[in-house]
């Protein structure tokens, strides 16, 4: 559970986010690089949300904590970031047909399997309450889809 997390931690996703973006760019994919440091403004949605809602984290009078995090617990700043940017490469590899099958696939199913994972991986560390993570969860689907459609309205 603390590997699925691992990529949620700063400073994984911008050092991780950045070299994606790298790799599309030399590979000539310009504007989808651009778009995966769109992804990056999880962070600051997640901040923002975090200082309005204020809402504690999971004490150890309650469950067992295995990670203790520093900032509020309302939303799940993991799995809102994960929902964006793994969800962003998954429509990426559905879409972009002319990178290599095989490597879309790998792609697409481990990013699929972060999103799935991890909200299961900061609840059993402790780090939040379920509704910490359906809160960072549905927010990532709303801000992936408004990506999304920016992203599709450039390309026509």
């Amino acid at each position: 559970m603390e590997f699925i997390s691992l990529f949620g931690a700063f400073p994984v996703p911008m050092f991780m986010g950045f070299i994606v973006a790298i790799i599309f760019y030399v590979f000539k994919f310009r504007r989808e690089a651009l778009f995966v440091i769109l992804t990056f403004s999880s962070g600051l949605i997640s901040t923002v949300i975090k200082l309005l809602v204020n809402r504690p984290r999971p004490t150890a009078a309650l469950v067992r904590i295995v990670e203790v995090a520093k900032q509020q617990s309302f939303p799940s700043g993991h799995t809102l970031f994960y929902t964006i940017f793994f969800g962003f490469l998954l429509f990426l590899m559905w879409n972009l047909k002319q990178i290599n099958l095989v490597l879309r696939v790998v792609v697409a199913l481990l990013s699929a399997l972060l999103i799935l994972t991890i909200p299961f991986s900061r609840i059993y560390l402790g780090a939040h309450w379920l509704t910490d993570v359906l809160g960072g969860f549905m927010l990532g689907l709303i801000c992936l889809y408004f990506i999304v459609i920016l992203y599709l309205k450039e390309t026509h």
